[in-house]
């Protein structure tokens, strides 16, 4: 019996997840032939691990068009025992609403389709992803050690690093046959002094985004409840987090659905081709960018993410 089931409200599509995140290089994503995405991450209190294997039915009663049932099998482990939890129970609903949010089941996308009446761009993108939403890091959290990990080397590299924390200092759990090993939780985290790879600068840097974790700063309903500048400003104020990982914490993090980056080449010169721009416009004019993605609301991250995985799949 499935822990926890979501309906979502828009499509969805669990083997668009799926590819996304085989593609998606922070994941380190294994590739497998089942359709069932495993997943493993640290609490939203940072107090346990949960595991989930997360299937999509392929059909359902309702109206043509509506996606299958999402039912997550999970397991939660504490204090060296594990649990599988029910879905009335508290880690039960806890386990339930972080997976909601990493999968973007959170936010109602019956309006989604619409967009594509007024923006072909758009139009475009969701023909080329049907039922892709966001998935997000597995917490503000993690997504803010990976900016911090992650500057100024490259990507694969840092997700390298990143595998190896899990695998050496994060907690393992069984997951649907498969051993998987959560980030390490913030307690931990604050605790490593030397990790391969990563400069003294880097270590101090995690350490006070742990300390800021514990101490609720980044709590991932607080900063979609505020408004997304001040959520933006407040996130600045963590050692190493600057204009671009705090929109990246903010949005695949926390997973504010409606959220235009402001301080991304790359997302830019993209919209800039799609929309028939000549290319100094992603530079030279992100407000007019900005303008542009106005047709978006109230899904502008979403469309964001699109257009980056569309730039990503060309030539």
């Amino acid at each position: 019996m499935a822990a926890v089931s979501f309906a979502p409200a828009g499509p969805f599509s669990l083997a668009a997840s799926i590819r996304f995140l085989e593609g998606f290089t922070p994941a380190s994503y294994e590739h497998t032939a089942e359709a069932v995405l495993r997943l493993a991450f640290v609490s939203d209190d940072g107090r346990t691990v949960v595991g989930a294997a997360v299937r999509q039915e392929e059909t359902t009663d309702g109206a043509p068009g509506t996606p299958g049932l999402v039912h997550a099998e999970c397991t939660v482990r504490a204090d060296g025992r594990t649990t599988r939890p029910t879905a009335g129970s508290v880690a039960g609903r806890a386990a339930g609403a972080q997976i909601a949010r990493i999968l973007s089941l959170d936010v109602d996308a019956t309006d989604f389709p619409a967009l594509a009446d007024k923006d072909e761009v758009v139009a475009g993108l969701q023909a080329e992803f049907p039922g892709l939403r966001p998935v997000l890091f597995h917490s503000p959290y993690e997504a803010a050690a990976w900016t911090i990990i992650g500057n100024r080397i490259r990507e694969t590299q840092a997700a390298a690093i990143k595998a190896r924390l899990a695998h050496e200092h994060g907690r393992p759990v069984d997951v649907a046959g498969r051993r998987l090993h959560a980030f390490p939780a913030p307690a931990v985290l604050r605790t490593l002094d030397h990790v391969p790879g990563l400069t003294g600068l880097k270590i101090g840097r995690l350490h006070a985004l742990a300390e800021a974790t514990l101490d609720g700063r980044l709590d991932a309903a607080v900063l979609r409840a505020q408004p997304a500048e001040s959520a933006l400003s407040d996130l600045r104020q963590l050692p190493g987090i600057g204009p671009f990982s705090a929109e990246l914490i903010l949005i695949r993090g926390a997973g504010h659905p409606d959220v235009f980056p402001t301080v991304e080449p790359r997302l830019h010169r993209a919209m800039a081709a799609a929309y028939g721009l000549d290319a100094s416009t992603a530079d030279s004019s992100p407000r007019r960018l900005a303008a542009l993605a106005e047709a978006w609301r109230p899904y502008r991250s979403w469309v964001a993410l699109l257009m980056r995985a569309h730039a990503g799949n060309r030539p």
